[in-house]
């Protein structure tokens, strides 16, 4: 499904990743775990297309696109949902749908249905605008419009930052559901060792810009050894 090696990015003079290798396949939820300031935000944004590679290939179902912009990207099948969720404040619920069905060309009402079945908490909000959600139901709605273009593959960057726990347990069912259901390939990049664990199967660690092991799912819920993996003493 995606295939990176040697890849390398960075902020003008400034790098951040370094010869990252990483393979997901088809289907598969791969959890990104990471302190501040290690590169996990740079790693989706490199990968979605939103920064450029300095060096190494990306390759997606098969097919080079390491040049390719994010839109290109997104026709392909891929999706981001960035860490902040970037929805539109002043539109509506159902204006920020639409708008991510536009690349499927279908009509919101035949597409709709459906997707709300999987968010039924915005169902009675789809009238309000964007900005005057909550910060749980704006994350379900930027999670919900990313969904609507159909993608195979969801780069998710720390979706339970600044979410209340009820919404938070609703997210991870949503994902894990979705994979089963749906077969869809899920990136997350997170700090939230409890929803990592739930979503993830596999959990890798970056460190400076540079993809580490994986670590064992029975070391997770174990601060001390996650510290070890990451890095930082607990």
């Amino acid at each position: 499904m995606l295939e990176a090696t040697g890849l390398c990015a960075g902020y003008g003079a400034i790098p951040v990743l370094f010869e990252v290798a990483l393979s997901v396949r088809d289907g598969e939820s791969i959890g990104i775990l990471g302190h501040n300031g290690m590169g996990k935000t740079t790693l989706l944004r490199t990968l979605i297309g939103a920064l450029p590679a300095t060096a190494g290939a990306l390759h997606f179902g098969g097919q080079a696109i390491t040049t390719l912009p994010p839109h290109a990207r997104a026709r392909r099948g891929m999706a981001y949902v960035p860490q902040g969720r970037d929805i539109f404040p002043t539109l509506t619920a159902y204006d920020n749908l639409r708008l991510g069905l536009m690349k499927t060309g279908r009509k919101p009402e035949e597409a709709l249905g459906a997707l709300l079945d999987d968010f039924p908490r915005l169902k009675p909000l789809l009238d309000r605008p964007g900005g005057s959600l909550s910060g749980g139901e704006q994350q379900l709605l930027a999670l919900a419009r990313a969904l609507a273009g159909e993608p195979s593959l969801l780069l998710l960057d720390e979706p339970t930052e600044g979410i209340q726990p009820s919404i938070i347990e609703e997210i991870g069912e949503t994902l894990v559901a979705l994979r089963e259901r749906r077969g869809l390939t899920i990136v997350l990049v997170e700090q939230n060792l409890d929803f990592i664990a739930a979503v993830s199967q596999r959990v890798l660690v970056i460190r400076r810009g540079q993809l580490g092991g994986e670590i064992p799912r029975d070391h997770l819920m174990d601060i001390d050894k996650v510290s070890e993996y990451t890095g930082v003493a607990a």
